[in-house]
């Protein structure tokens, strides 16, 4: 009983941080977002809120980290996708992309609470980010061993604040403006790599 419990318990929270992604919008934001609502919109009484989550900061900070766990999910499919043959940097602005495209309210919440108001938001956004910037030096080091960790944190940092920049402007893109800037963000990360690799060169010479 105990287990078939727990399961539902589960199922109500899920269905609370999907109503709540749900809801998000160019024009709306995660603060505009009210209890009663998200209740509504996932089948549950607004006093049964309180059974899954303290308040609605408590949400708030659930999807965040949702939000990074899922991105750097789609990363690593990405670079699943690259052992099967491609540019790693084609490959992995293609996958960015199409999770801009498929969750963009994902995306709207880390990018929006990164900046946001409250602190403690702002905080778990940059925390998530900061993963995602990690990874991404480690498998940099990874593909050239020759490549310190500073050289790599710094390609990594840039890198990411090209895709993110990009990705807030193509959430108001049509597909043909997508794709322009998709190329664009191809041949930036490009040059990067490439100066990455020239100082590197350059240092050892």
């Amino acid at each position: 009983m105990g287990g078939i419990r727990a399961k539902q318990k589960e199922k109500t929270r899920r269905a609370l941080i999907d109503a709540a992604f749900d809801q998000l919008s160019a024009e709306k934001s995660f603060s505009n977002l009210s209890l009663r609502e998200v209740s509504r919109e996932a089948g549950i009484a607004p006093t049964s809120f309180y059974r899954h989550f303290k308040d609605m900061d408590e949400l708030g900070l659930s999807m965040v980290d949702e939000a990074g766990l899922i991105l750097r999910q789609l990363m690593r499919q990405a670079r699943k996708r690259i052992e099967d043959g491609g540019s790693v940097i084609a490959i992995s602005v293609e996958t960015f992309f199409e999770f801009i495209t498929n969750r963009p309210n994902v995306f709207r919440l880390l990018l929006r609470e990164s900046s946001g108001t409250s602190q403690e938001f702002r905080t778990a956004a940059s925390r998530e980010i900061n993963h995602f910037v990690a990874e991404l030096a480690e498998y940099i080091m990874n593909k050239d061993k020759d490549i310190p960790a500073d050289i790599a944190k710094a390609q990594s940092e840039g890198m990411v604040t090209i895709v993110f920049t990009a990705g807030s402007h193509a959430l108001d893109m049509n597909n043909q403006e997508r794709e322009a800037l998709k190329q664009r963000v191809i041949l930036q990360l490009r040059m990067i790599a490439k100066g990455a690799t020239l100082l590197l060169e350059h240092k050892s010479s």
